[in-house]
C-alpha cells in the first residue's frame, strides 16, 4: 500500500494565517467528520487553539451510526465541549449555536453587566472536506461561504457575520505527517484527501477490507458479498454491477469508484470506522 501524505503548499500559507488571527478570536470550532473524528483529528489545529475556548463538531451525523456517540461521550468525559450534527439540515441550526454560544457565555454576562454589546468571534478549524463552510452557511442562513465535494475548496480565510457572533472560516488543513496511515486512508476514504494524488486501487481496497470487518452485513445488501479477499469482493462488486472491459476482463476502475462513491454518499448505510482506542490516541 502506498503511503499517504498530502501537504500542498496553501496549508502552509493557511496556518500562518490562523496564527495570526488567533489573538482576534474568542474560541476555536474544530469541525470533525462523525464517521471517523480521530483520523479528522489535526493534534496541530488543537495546539495551534492554546487556551482559547473549543468547541469540536463531529458532522455528518446522518451518516454515522451509534458508535460516534460513543466517541462523543468520550470526548465530553474529558471535559471539553461537543456535540454532533447535520450541518446540510436546517434543524441543526439551533443546536450548534447554542453550543457555541455557551463557549463565551460568561463573557457575554460580564459584557452586559458592563452595559456593553459584544460581537463574539471564532474560528472554524478542521481538516478538508468535513463541512465547515456548509456549517457556517447554516449559521449564517444563507450561501455565505464556498462549499464543494472536493478536499481544498477553501483557500484563503472569510468572515461572515451571523447572529451575535462572526466566524473566521478557514482553509482546510492537514497534519504535515501522517503518523498512523490507517487514519490516513480513512480520511480518504470520506474525501478529506485529494483524489487526484491517491492510488483509488488501495483506497477501493482498504475499504473493502476495513467494511467486511467492521460491517460485512452492508457488504451483503449492497453487492451481495460479505467476505474473500478484498480484490475478490471487488471482482464480485464489478460483476453485479456489470463493470465488465471488452473481452469480458472486469472495469476495476468504474468498480473501486463505484464503492468509494457509495461509502461517500451513505448508500452502504451509517457507518462510523474509528474507534474509543484511535480517540484515546489523541488524549480522548
Amino acid at each position: 500500500m502506498k503511503t499517504i501524505q498530502w501537504f500542498p503548499g496553501h496549508m502552509t500559507a493557511a496556518m500562518r494565517m490562523m496564527e495570526k488571527h488567533l489573538s482576534m478570536v474568542d474560541g476555536v470550532v474544530f469541525v470533525l467528520d462523525a464517521r471517523c473524528p480521530a483520523a479528522s483529528f489535526n493534534p496541530k489545529l488543537k495546539r495551534l487553539a492554546g487556551a482559547k475556548p473549543v468547541l469540536y463538531v463531529l458532522n455528518k451525523g446522518d451518516l454515522a451510526d451509534e458508535r460516534a456517540d460513543i466517541l462523543l461521550k468520550k470526548i465530553r468525559d474529558k471535559g471539553a465541549a461537543a456535540i454532533k450534527i447535520n450541518a446540510v439540515n436546517s434543524g441543526s441550526r439551533r443546536d450548534i449555536s447554542g453550543a457555541i454560544e455557551k463557549l463565551v457565555a460568561e463573557k457575554r454576562e460580564r459584557a452586559a453587566l458592563k452595559g456593553q454589546t459584544k460581537v463574539f468571534r471564532f474560528m472554524i478549524a478542521g481538516v478538508p472536506n468535513t463541512g465547515k463552510s456548509t456549517l457556517i452557511n447554516l449559521l449564517a442562513g444563507s450561501r455565505r461561504a464556498e462549499t464543494g465535494d472536493k478536499a481544498g475548496v477553501t483557500r484563503g480565510k472569510q468572515w461572515i457575520r451571523c447572529e451575535g457572533f462572526e466566524l473566521l472560516d478557514t482553509p482546510g488543513t492537514m497534519p504535515p505527517a501522517f503518523e498512523n496511515q490507517q487514519l490516513a486512508m480513512r480520511l480518504a476514504y470520506v474525501g478529506s484527501i485529494n483524489d487526484d494524488i491517491l492510488d483509488l486501487d488501495d483506497v477501493a481496497l482498504e475499504l473493502l477490507k476495513e467494511l467486511s470487518e467492521k460491517y460485512p452485513s452492508r457488504l451483503k445488501e449492497r453487492y451481495g458479498v460479505s467476505d474473500g479477499t478484498p480484490l475478490e469482493m471487488l471482482e464480485s462488486v464489478c460483476k453485479k454491477r456489470g463493470f465488465l472491459l471488452r473481452g469480458g476482463d472486469y472495469d476495476y476502475e468504474r468498480g473501486e469508484r463505484a464503492v468509494i462513491d457509495d461509502f461517500r454518499k451513505g448508500k452502504l448505510g451509517r457507518i462510523t470506522l474509528d474507534t474509543a482506542s484511535d480517540m484515546e490516541n489523541f488524549g480522548f
